[in-house]
């Protein structure tokens, strides 16, 4: 028997003894902390995974909840249980989180996409790793814990049924997010895309709920603007345009992620703009046809490409927030400039310039780690690593230039001219006062984030103490 497992049983026959519920203490860990500084506000929305897991969550389970982005974890808070979702930029200040409660005898149950990706990896950090989605099995792991029986490692052998998924939002309360609604519709993406871990995690496969419920649960949130965060809305076109059919009559205002290739559906379109929707992340990734089909993203260019596509959405009023990868093999000096004024001439709402990122467990990563070309064993550990940094070494430019480059790229387009530019294109960005006046203050927030996220840590500097691994 391992420590772990020992610690696990222990606490569970002395619940047993006692005759007392399970105390779960559910936490949503932040990317990391500076010394002395506030996190970035922008990046403070509800999280929408400890809900899940709390709906998910026997009733006579005693539930806490703490958002690490926030507020303080009290540690020594009385808890049986600790569970925590993991992304790869929280892994590092998870494990930290984890010492804390090993070292008090707490175990600590892990899941979520970087647990799934590296299941190895976390299990020296956790008693239980919960690989995929945790509907259908959540229940189990309370189970094996309140009987001592908790295993190492959890995985159902197919994908669950979304129908049934209840959010538990009262955790929240109390804790100030930013006034906007996190709602899932869907889970998964049918493309293949070479850098996306979406497509790793859930096998290039999509599920998704009954509208009926989604719509009850647009009514108990009854949010002014609502995201819903699907890896790509439209991944299913049918059943999408069945879900805004049924959305049309609530009046909502709602944002989503989305493939291009909607763009050239012109009853999406009708559809999407009837039903509320104010706008669209939209992965443009690059303007280099022959990146894009490194990226298997060659669909991107189809039906007259990318200026068809923007004509059909600013048509219909869909604002843009789009999303470029810098840094890709057939990249240069002249790319970042190229895609800046692109970005500049369509006047879109957002953009993120985002410098390419090898995601464990991704098709990139696995080649960029047989050409030799990564420059960490697992980045997201290293003590030298910062976020913003680029991991690897590009083909065209060094790793230094493009993270600059990157930087540059989007302290130009939130500089205030630019803001003030682009907030006079009444036809889309300011076609609505709500969304003007959204506009600068969205704006206002990623401006600032452009210094904020600069070199920031992975994992909290306060944090000192040596990551405790299970024995």
């Amino acid at each position: 028997m391992t420590v772990g497992e020992s610690t696990a049983q222990n606490r569970s026959v002395s619940l047993c003894l006692r005759g007392e519920s399970v105390k779960l203490t559910i936490i949503h860990p932040c990317v990391g902390r500076r010394l002395g500084e506030p996190y970035i506000r922008s990046w403070q929305m509800e999280p929408l995974a400890p809900a899940v897991l709390a709906g998910l969550t026997p009733p006579d389970v005693q539930m806490r909840f703490y958002d690490d982005r926030m507020e303080r974890i009290p540690y020594d808070e009385p808890a049986d249980l600790v569970a925590l979702s993991v992304e790869t930029y929280t892994a590092k200040r998870a494990y930290q989180i984890a010492s804390e409660y090993r070292r008090r005898g707490v175990p600590v149950v892990m899941g979520g996409f970087h647990p799934t990706l590296v299941p190895d990896e976390v299990t020296d950090y956790a008693e239980a790793v919960v690989a995929g989605e945790a509907k259908g099995l959540w229940h189990h792991v309370i189970d094996d814990f309140r009987s001592g029986r908790l295993k190492r490692f959890y995985q159902q052998p197919q994908r669950p049924s979304l129908t049934g998924l209840r959010p538990d939002r009262s955790i929240f309360a109390g804790k100030r997010y930013l006034p906007i609604g996190l709602v899932e519709a869907g889970r998964g993406c049918h493309f293949r895309c070479e850098f996306c871990a979406i497509q790793s995690y859930f096998g290039s496969t999509q599920t998704r709920r009954p509208s009926g419920e989604i719509v009850d649960e647009l009514r108990r949130m009854n949010k002014k603007l609502v995201f819903f965060v699907d890896d790509n809305i439209t991944s299913n076109m049918d059943q999408a345009k069945e879900f805004f059919r049924a959305l049309i009559p609530f009046k909502i205002r709602w944002v989503s992620q989305a493939s291009i290739n909607a763009a050239h559906d012109d009853e999406f379109l009708r559809l999407i703009r009837a039903s509320g929707c104010q706008g669209l992340l939209i992965g443009f990734e690059t303007l280099n046809p022959d990146n894009l089909k490194r990226m298997h993203k060659g669909f991107n260019t189809m039906k007259g490409g990318y200026e068809t596509a923007l004509a059909n959405l600013r048509r219909h009023g869909i604002r843009l927030y789009v999303t470029f990868i810098l840094g890709y093999d057939d990249d240069n000096g002249d790319t970042f400039r190229e895609t800046l004024d692109f970005a500049m001439r369509h006047r879109f709402y957002m953009v993120a310039f985002n410098h390419l990122t090898p995601f464990p467990s991704t098709p990139l990563y696995e080649r960029l780690a047989r050409e030799r070309r990564l420059l960490f064993d697992r980045w997201w550990l290293h003590p030298d690593y910062r976020y913003g940094m680029v991991p690897f070494v590009p083909r065209g430019m060094t790793p230094e230039l493009v993270r600059r480059r990157c930087i540059e790229a989007r302290a130009a387009f939130y500089s205030w001219p630019s803001i003030f530019k682009r907030s006079l294109d009444f036809q889309v960005n300011s076609n609505s006062f709500f969304m003007w006046t959204n506009f600068f203050v969205i704006n206002s927030l990623m401006r600032k984030e452009v210094l904020q996220r600069r070199d920031y840590p992975l994992g909290d500097q306060a944090h000192t103490a040596p990551l405790l691994k299970v024995g």
